[in-house]
């Protein structure tokens, strides 16, 4: 035997290891990343627009004649889009304020329902049905009412719009959180009451990135249908949104066909974004998870 000894192999290590080892970086503190801080700092922004730019009331005229010979008058027709798109900005102002209502209202409604405290649970549980159960339209015809018999309560059509979005929705959102929050496997409630933590380190850290990513899917319908159900504040309270538009163009001139077009076409401009981003956010946050 010689006296000479072989040194161990070093095991090589694969190229996509070593590259994702050189690329690894450390977890960051989300206001310290841009692609959370620039999203939030810009929704933030458009909320500030929404709630300060306020178009104040209107009324729709046309300076244009359309031609009576022809069943579609496109120079007619663009001749409505700028006023299609101020009621067009009501319609969304008014839809993302109360859907905004419904969301933070929805989630204690959720909780008061999942109480263990009949004296709670019972009236939570029968406000919910009773609401879901009655039409909007209803809903906005007795809220104006009360708002005028109650000199308290000072609301313009707008905010009581908003108002009546956020309960109506914020009955659904309730449900849908309770579906996400009941999502949660039992053993991740048990886990956090092993390891004694605080009812809101076990809320914001355990129960709500769990259940967050199975209701967005839900409040995405629950917006979309609120910005179809929204122009229910022309007849019922005389927001003057699209369906406002529509009609007063109507009346005016006799010319259906145009208004409604252009307003199905203003429906489209808001429900489509609104769909793109809620679907990027539930990418962005199953890529989280991963």
């Amino acid at each position: 035997m010689s006296g000479t000894t072989t040194e161990p192999e070093v095991p090589e290590v694969p190229e996509a290891d070593a590259e994702a080892k050189l690329a690894y970086e450390p977890h960051k503190k989300w206001y310290r990343r841009p692609e959370v801080v620039i999203p939030l700092v810009v929704v933030l922004a458009g909320y500030v627009l929404l709630i300060t730019v306020d178009p104040g009331s209107q009324r729709y005229r046309s300076a244009f004649t359309a031609d009576p010979d022809q069943r579609v008058d496109w120079a007619y027709w663009f001749h409505l889009v700028p006023q299609m798109l101020t009621g067009l900005y009501i319609l969304v102002r008014a839809t993302l304020l109360g859907f905004t209502l419904a969301v933070v209202l929805g989630f204690f409604l959720a909780l008061g329902r999942r109480s263990t405290h009949r004296w709670l649970q019972l009236p939570v549980a029968f406000l919910i049905e009773f609401i879901r159960s009655t039409p909007l339209l209803v809903q906005l015809v007795f809220l104006q009412a009360l708002v005028r018999a109650t000199p308290v309560i000072s609301l313009s059509v707008v905010e009581t719009l908003v108002v009546g979005l956020g309960i109506h929705y914020g009955t659904y959102t309730s449900e849908s959180y309770r579906a996400g929050i009941n999502s949660v496997p039992k053993g991740q409630w048990e886990a956090a009451t092993a390891l004694n933590l605080s009812p809101v380190t076990k809320w914001t850290q355990i129960i709500i990135p769990q259940a967050v990513p199975n209701v967005l899917p839900a409040l995405g319908n629950n917006l979309i249908a609120g910005f179809k159900d929204a122009p229910m504040g022309g007849p019922a309270l005389g927001v003057p949104c699209l369906l406002f538009f529509a009609n007063w163009i109507r009346a005016d001139d006799f010319r259906p066909v145009e208004p409604f077009l252009l307003i199905g076409v203003g429906f489209l401009m808001a429900s489509l974004p609104a769909a793109w981003a809620l679907r990027r956010l539930e990418e962005r946050i199953e890529y989280e998870r991963e």
